[in-house]
């Protein structure tokens, strides 16, 4: 089981540069486990990319609906008080972004607070660096 994060699902949804890595490490390992907030966080990022015009709209269509399809694979990690302390620790240890800390506070809850030899799949350059950091094997190297 991969712990995913929102960019590497978007990836899977989306073709970007890294989407073939992204498709590679997800046939290896379909059982994902996922942040409560994952949902919410793709279907912006996917928003964001029809806004700007880096993505047609029927391409958001499709995307919109792996999301639902990919939701009814995969486990979340609830918001729970153990992941906002855990995140609230991670924003003073790591330069992360308020999701970011919650994303790998969800992925330490996981974890039950021993990342060693659990596997953490995103394309954030600076969630990669704390994921690491904290002790999660990473799927891919962010660029």
């Amino acid at each position: 089981m991969i712990f995913w994060d929102s960019s590497a699902i978007v990836a899977l949804l989306v073709n970007e540069p890294a989407s073939s890595d992204i498709a590679a490490v997800f046939a290896a390992d379909t059982a994902m486990i996922v942040w409560w907030g994952t949902p919410v966080e793709c279907l912006s990022a996917i928003a964001r990319r029809e806004r700007d015009g880096t993505l047609a709209a029927m391409e958001a269509d499709a995307a919109r609906r792996g999301i639902d399809r990919l939701g009814r694979i995969w486990n979340e990690v609830l918001a729970s008080d153990q992941v906002r302390e855990r995140a609230g620790r991670l924003l003073r240890t790591h330069p992360l972004s308020a999701a970011d800390a919650l994303q790998l506070a969800a992925a330490l809850t996981w974890a039950r607070g021993r990342p060693l030899g659990h596997v953490l799949c995103t394309l954030d350059d600076r969630l990669s660096e704390g994921a690491r950091k904290e002790g999660f094997e990473l799927a891919i190297r962010a660029t």
